[in-house]
């Protein structure tokens, strides 16, 4: 039976040359993404693997022995096309098909006497298909892997750059990477992380940590327009995203909240660049506040500079002034609302004695300090929005002064 079987296709080995016209006809009906290559990938390349796979199996069904040189054509062209960024679907899909003309054609020229060999060829084709496309899917994602990792080195670099204030563009560009005008800088924290954790705690965590890193890097992939770079360092992660993400606030919150599990809630600080040259002052801004938040047990979630204002003004450089000074701006087109603050706070919060000073009812300052709270969101009924205000009065009246 064995002889049989090497007869009969020892006489398909002529038809080779039509066999791969089919084969290619075939596939590129199946999977139109074939009809879109170049022509001389179509005619030459592809045709020239299309012989090889053929003139393979019917050698080794009349008894050649194969060997690992068979294979090494099937491996370049699938690292060629997983460069080219062509789906693994697709480049499985074209063996097969070529299994599938190559048993068409075995049926078609067996002889009554010989169907009996069939069984013995279709074993013989299964195994064969199945060690190209072992190999072919190895090579695949070997060299997906090597691009994936140099792409990732690669943004790392551009994020690296940007945050140090260096030319990032040239990296940029050999990689494809679109650089934005502006970003929105996170700095994150995993606020379960203490420094005191005993050392296998600490391993558990870290470990957890780059688990939820990697869910947040597979997050923010698509997120708005434009490449996400994600960079962690001694200083802790950086994010760095298109400033249009700032819109989208929301849905990012619920990205970091969602992701943080064992390692702890993740709390972000976050800072907007006005353009790249800004990059690493709203990194240092993002930083401090991510601090801020995390050391006053603030829940997961994304903290801006209006979030810890008075905390930021109070507990480091000055570069806060003109935000919190800024923070009575809605109130600029209410001056009865700004002297109502002006007499609350003189009377050491006594709305009765800031009544008499206005010369309106107490109801009246009740009201007026509940619009200025909505305004503003602090609200000098309460401590922190009392330092807040006074912080900000005091500061507008400097300004007006200088």
């Amino acid at each position: 039976m064995r002889q049989v079987a090497a007869d009969l296709a020892a006489r398909c080995e002529g038809q080779v040359n039509r066999l791969a016209r089919e084969l290619t006809q075939r596939r590129f009906a199946a999977i139109p993404e074939y009809a879109d290559l170049p022509a001389d990938m179509r005619d030459v390349e592809i045709a020239a693997t299309a012989r090889h796979a053929i003139r393979r199996f019917l050698r080794s069904a009349e008894g050649a022995p194969a060997d690992e040189d068979d294979l090494r054509l099937f491996r370049e062209r699938a690292a060629q096309r997983a460069e080219e960024g062509m789906p693994l679907a697709n480049l499985l899909a074209s063996y097969y098909i070529g299994a599938e003309v190559v048993w068409d054609a075995l049926v078609a020229e067996a002889r009554p006497d010989e169907l009996a060999a069939l069984p013995m060829l279709a074993r013989l084709q299964l195994r064969g298909t199945n060690r190209v496309v072992v190999a072919v899917t190895e090579a695949y994602q070997a060299e997906r892997a090597a691009i994936l990792d140099e792409r990732r080195e690669a943004v790392r670099e551009v994020a690296r750059a940007l945050l140090a204030g260096e030319p990032a563009r040239a990296t940029a560009d050999r990689f494809g990477i679109p650089l934005a005008d502006a970003y929105l800088v996170l700095h994150l924290r995993f606020a379960g992380a203490g420094a005191g954790a005993a050392a296998g705690a600490a391993a558990g965590a870290g470990i957890a940590e780059r688990r939820v890193l990697r869910r947040i890097r597979a997050g923010l992939e698509g997120f708005g327009e434009g490449t996400p770079l994600l960079l962690r360092d001694e200083r802790g992660v950086h994010v760095l995203l298109p400033s249009a993400a700032a819109e989208r606030l929301p849905e990012l919150e619920r990205l970091l909240t969602g992701a943080g599990t064992a390692a702890g809630p993740v709390v972000a600080g976050a800072a907007r660049s006005e353009g790249t040259a800004d990059v690493p002052d709203a990194s240092r801004r993002a930083a401090r506040i991510a601090g801020i938040a995390e050391a006053a047990g603030r829940p997961a979630g994304v903290y801006e500079l209006g979030d810890v204002l008075l905390d930021y003004h109070l507990t480091g450089p000055g570069d806060s002034g003109p935000a919190v000074a800024a923070g009575l701006d809605p109130l600029g087109a209410r001056p009865e609302l700004l002297a109502t603050l002006r007499a609350f706070l003189d009377a050491d919060m006594d709305r009765r004695r800031a009544a008499a000073a206005l010369a309106v009812h107490p109801n009246t300052v009740d009201n007026r300090l509940a619009r200025i709270a909505r305004l503003t969101g602090a609200d000098p009924r309460t401590t922190r929005g009392v330092l807040l205000c006074a912080a900000a009065l005091t500061l507008r009246g400097r300004d007006r002064r200088a």
